[in-house]
């Protein structure tokens, strides 16, 4: 009996974001999304205290087509290296909980961006969404 190969990058997170390929009111994979762990990219020029500092991440803002700013986070490291292949760190950070913090302006949060199904929010449906206490 053939047994199929095991995926190892296929976190919950990266889980949730196929079922919600599929449909997109998926409640369950909405909690599983928000209660999952994503990979924020620290920019090679942050100072160390700012990379490590448990009480603040800063975010990672670049400007899409279009010039709208948008979070890029990521479900694993090979999704982030295919999309961001420069970035030497990142922080490791409950997305409910950077949900639940996210600035009021006009930013976006960007999921595995670059992948088969990459999840893009409004800076709304990140609060609304994916925040959780």
């Amino acid at each position: 009996m053939d047994t199929p190969a095991k995926d190892y990058t296929a976190t919950p997170a990266r889980r949730a974001l196929d079922a919600l390929a599929d449909n997109t009111e998926d409640r369950a994979a909405l909690d599983m999304l928000a209660s999952s762990d994503v990979l924020v990219p620290v920019p090679d020029d942050a100072d160390e205290a700012d990379a490590t500092d448990p009480g603040a991440v800063a975010l990672p803002v670049i400007e899409r087509p279009g010039g709208e700013p948008v979070v890029p986070v990521f479900t694993s490291e090979p999704a982030m290296a295919e999309l961001l292949p420069y970035i030497s760190r990142y922080r490791l950070v409950p997305l409910g909980a950077l949900a639940s913090q996210w600035p009021a302006e006009d930013l976006a949060l960007a999921i595995d961006a670059g992948s088969t199904h990459p999840l893009t929010l409004t800076s709304d449906g990140v609060r609304t969404l994916l925040a959780r206490p």
